[in-house]
C-alpha cells in the first residue's frame, strides 16, 4: 500500500503537472470510490474551478481548489496519478479523470480499486472526521514522546495505527524498527524514553531517504532493510537470514540477531 513517502512523491508530481488550470470535465469510471458524494456533486464542485494548492497528510493527498474545497485522494493499496494530453488514451485502471481547458488530462488510477476519492470542506476538517493522528513528518518530538510514551500494544503496531501517528505503513515500520535494532514485536510500554526517542529520529531520517529515492524501495541504500525484506533474504548488517512473523494481521520481516525479542 503507498505510505507517506509514495503520496508525497505523488503529491509534487500533481503540483509540477495540475496546479492552476481551469477543469473543463470530470469523468468517473470508479463510482464505488467515492466517500460522501457522487459523481454528479463532484463533477459540479471541481468543473469550471481550478487546483490552486496541494498538501500531504498522512497516506491522503488533498489538493485546494480555488472554491474553498479540496479534493481527497486517498491510493489503496496500487493507485498512483498519470499526467497526459487529452487526446491520448486513458490511463487502464482510471477510476477518475479530470479534463482541464488547455487539453491535458489528470487520470487517477487505482487498479484494486481499494482507494478513496472525496470532497472536503478543508484538510483539517477531513482529518479530524476520520480521527488521523499527526503526520509523521511534521510531528514534533515532544508530541511524539507524549504519544508513545500513553501508547499501548505492539511497536510495529503502534507505528502503523493512522489514529496515533499517519503515514507509517507495513513496510517503513519495518524500516524504522530495524535502523532501531528494535524487535517488531515489542511492547511499546516496555521502550524507555531513549528508545522511543530514537524511533522519532530514526522515522524522520528514514522517510526522508525514502522521499528522496523516489519511494523506491530498491532504491534504498543497501544497509537499509528494504532492498533485502522478503523470502531469502539476508540481513544487511551482520548476514543472517531474516525472518517474518504477523503482527496484527500483517506480516513483519526482521533480523532476529539485530532485533532479539
Amino acid at each position: 500500500m503507498p505510505e507517506l513517502p509514495d503520496v508525497e512523491v505523488y503529491r509534487r508530481y500533481f503540483d509540477s503537472t495540475a496546479l492552476h488550470q481551469a477543469i473543463q470535465h470530470v469523468r468517473v469510471p470508479g463510482p464505488e470510490l467515492l466517500v460522501d458524494t457522487t459523481p454528479q456533486a463532484l463533477g459540479r464542485a471541481l468543473h469550471g474551478a481550478a487546483f490552486r494548492k496541494t498538501e500531504r497528510h498522512g497516506k491522503y493527498l488533498l489538493a485546494h481548489l480555488d472554491s474553498g474545497k479540496c479534493l481527497v485522494l486517498h491510493f489503496g493499496m496500487s493507485g498512483d496519478l498519470a499526467y497526459c494530453q487529452a487526446g491520448n488514451r486513458t490511463p487502464q485502471y482510471t477510476q477518475l479523470e479530470i479534463d482541464f481547458a488547455n487539453n491535458s488530462r489528470l487520470a487517477y488510477r487505482c487498479p484494486r480499486k481499494l482507494g478513496h476519492i472525496a470532497l472536503a470542506d478543508s484538510p483539517n476538517a477531513w482529518i479530524r472526521s476520520h480521527e488521523l493522528g499527526p503526520d509523521a513528518l511534521r510531528i514534533s518530538e515532544r508530541e511524539f514522546l507524549r504519544l508513545s510514551g500513553s501508547g499501548h500494544g505492539r511497536a510495529k503496531s503502534w507505528l502503523m495505527d493512522q489514529r496515533q501517528i499517519a503515514g507509517i505503513g507495513n513496510y517503513y515500520s519495518d524500516e524504522i524498527l530495524f535502523q532501531c535494532l528494535i524487535h517488531p514485536a515489542s511492547e511499546l510500554a516496555e521502550l524507555n524514553k531513549s528508545n522511543r526517542e530514537r524511533i522519532f529520529n530514526v522515522m524522520q531520517r528514514v522517510l526522508h531517504k525514502a522521499i528522496d529515492c523516489n519511494a523506491d524501495p530498491e532504491a534504498l541504500p543497501e544497509s537499509y532493510l528494504l532492498p533485502h525484506r522478503g523470502k531469502d533474504g539476508h540481513c544487511p548488517r551482520c548476514g543472517g537470514n531474516l525472518e517474518q512473523m504477523t503482527i496484527g494481521g500483517r506480516t513483519a520481516w526482521y533480523c532476529p540477531g539485530c532485533q532479539p525479542g
